[in-house]
């Protein structure tokens, strides 16, 4: 079974958050909620909370197939621990995605050079040495980027489709109407 964590931060974004964590489940995948706060409970930015299932503390990355980071702000660039666990995680090949202005943590560390990447309007100067483009989700390589809440759909079946397969993707598409 594929396994995937997703990180959520004061502020977080909530339709970024939950509609991955709802697909990815719906497709099976064994997903994590992750808080990089103090405690389990986490409010993003309209106000609404989640209760994780863990925070950042004994969390291992090596147990999932991808790390994902919702957006709604950039307040994962001052999580230093935060930044740490993902460029070490990169350099061991793991699969991430951002969404938003998440795909901020990625410019900030490096991971973009060389490599395509989308993210919400009027972050693009955060995405350091990438080459910008207008598609909504965008993967190159091991890492997926997403423009913003409206396509937390498309940016949810583009990863089940990498880490389950194409035809699980399409039976969740075809789950939940986006046809």
């Amino acid at each position: 079974m594929s396994k995937a964590a997703v990180f959520v931060i004061q502020g977080f974004e909530e339709i970024e958050a939950i509609a991955t964590i709802d697909l990815l489940r719906r497709a099976e995948v064994a997903t994590t909620i992750v808080s990089l706060g103090p405690t389990k409970s986490v409010e993003g930015s309209h106000k609404i909370v989640i209760q994780t299932d863990q925070t950042l503390a004994g969390f291992n990355p090596d147990d999932y197939d991808i790390l994902i980071i919702p957006g709604g702000t950039i307040a994962y660039v001052d999580h230093p621990e935060f930044m740490k666990l993902i460029k070490a995680q990169a350099a061991k090949g793991q699969r991430l995605a951002a969404i938003c202005a998440a795909p901020t943590v990625f410019g900030r560390l490096g991971l973009l050079n060389g490599k395509k990447a989308v993210c919400y309007p009027g972050f693009e100067k955060e995405l350091a040495g990438a080459q910008i483009l207008t598609d909504p989700v965008v993967t190159d390589g091991l890492i997926t980027t997403a423009k913003g809440p409206a396509l937390a759909l498309l940016f949810a079946l583009e990863i089940i489709g990498l880490i389950v397969s194409p035809a699980a993707a399409a039976k969740v598409r075809q789950g939940v109407l986006l046809d």
